[in-house]
């Protein structure tokens, strides 16, 4: 990593971001990794199992919109402190009422997806203490927060079994409070915060093809990464008959080789451009999306195709966001929310999907194959974009693209 990159920007704010974000993602997810005793508990089916997992995907993702408008507004700080107190309560809320019903499960999946919308928080954050060339290797920082999502599969299932999945709610509450007294203490608002602008300007974007590529390509990376780490503790229960907390152990050695390459990401998009960067993980994450849709023999082998997917997806997340700011620099608070918003659904449709390909067809290869589509999809699109994008705004900015 370039020596000068740790002379720029505000160290203190990037671990508080990377921190914040972390373990949000970490609750964010939990009803993945809590999925199989849930069900159980409960009598779910397997579309119902998809949709519980899927929920909190979607619920985060659009809630992105609203924190990228007040991360504009109110600052990243502030908007951030709100989130996490939503949180910790409608936790609290969830534990002291009781859940006994398919929809109070719903119910909590709303809740926390307040903690999936830290993404459009903590990146913004992060972002606006860097100058262009140092953008990827700070929002690959800062978003490997992400790796939240490995110690959910770790711990939940081992932890539902120990004390009940509902108790599992109420001891995330304190790994959140400890992540709230971190932010407090170390996290500042860069003195570059742009001035508030009318709430209509902020969709300002969207009438900026540029803008939805960036909402399609993340769509792709960040909801296969997601949608994935959703889904996989169940997956590996109900494909290969696993014990919950063994499914948990193979989802959390997948979803931890996506999240920690997020930095490497965004790293190698600042040096060889973000544009052959992404072109090179679709590649890889659709074939491996293939071949798992195959649906392999063993769950090691299952395992390894999963690691080397999520590798892919997690490096194309940080090159996505690479050339975000590059293009959006002046809008990354708001950019930040739609960009994750199409993340988060496209993780909503991969979780869904899987659970409705299971119930209607009886295996997850429709959902899977269908996803690597999408990808080679995203690799046309990027063949497409890329001269235009080098040539004009790529020509102007201090950075590989």
């Amino acid at each position: 990593m370039d020596a000068g990159f740790w002379k720029a920007g505000h160290r203190p704010t990037l671990f508080a971001a990377f921190f914040y974000f972390d373990l949000s993602f970490m609750v964010w997810v939990l009803l993945g990794p809590l999925g199989v005793a849930v069900a159980a508990d409960l009598g779910l089916s397997p579309a119902q199992k998809g949709l519980m997992v899927a929920l909190p995907v979607l619920a985060g993702a659009l809630l992105r919109v609203v924190n990228g408008i007040l991360v504009d507004r109110l600052g990243p700080k502030r908007t951030g402190l709100i989130g996490q107190v939503l949180v910790i309560a409608g936790l609290l809320a969830a534990w002291f009422i009781g859940i006994d019903s398919f929809s109070g499960v719903l119910a909590v999946g709303l809740v926390l997806g307040i903690a999936g919308s830290a993404f459009a928080v903590a990146l913004p954050l992060a972002s606006r203490w860097y100058p262009p060339k140092y953008q990827g290797t700070a929002l690959g920082i800062a978003g490997a927060g992400n790796s939240g999502t490995a110690l959910a599969a770790l711990f939940a299932p081992a932890l539902a079994i120990a004390f009940g999945w509902r108790n599992v709610l109420v001891l995330a509450v304190f790994p959140l409070l400890l992540a709230l007294i971190v932010y407090v203490l170390l996290a500042r608002d860069s003195p570059n915060q742009p001035p508030p602008k009318p709430v209509r300007a902020y969709f300002a974007p969207l009438s900026n093809g540029d803008a939805w590529w960036f909402m399609f390509f993340y769509a792709v990376s960040f909801g296969g990464f997601s949608g994935l780490s959703s889904s996989l503790t169940i997956y590996f229960n109900d494909q290969y008959g696993l014990p919950p907390v063994t499914a948990g152990y193979l989802t959390a050695a997948c979803v931890f080789a996506g999240s920690l390459v997020r930095p490497f990401g965004g790293a190698l998009a600042d040096r060889v451009g973000g544009i052959r960067s992404l072109m090179l993980m679709y590649s890889i994450a659709a074939i491996a999306l293939f071949v798992v849709g195959t649906n392999l023999p063993t769950p090691l082998s299952a395992m390894g195709v999963f690691v080397v997917a999520m590798l892919a997806l997690g490096m194309a997340n940080g090159a996505v966001f690479q050339l975000v700011p590059q293009r959006f620099r002046d809008e990354i608070g708001v950019m930040t929310g739609l960009v994750g918003m199409a993340g988060g659904v496209g993780g909503f449709y991969l979780a869904s999907s899987l659970g409705f390909a299971k119930q209607l067809t009886g295996h997850y290869s429709w959902g899977f194959g269908i996803f690597a589509a999408l990808a080679l999809l995203a690799l046309v699109g990027l063949s497409g974009v890329k001269r235009r994008w080098r040539t004009t705004w790529g020509a102007v900015v201090q950075a590989r693209i």
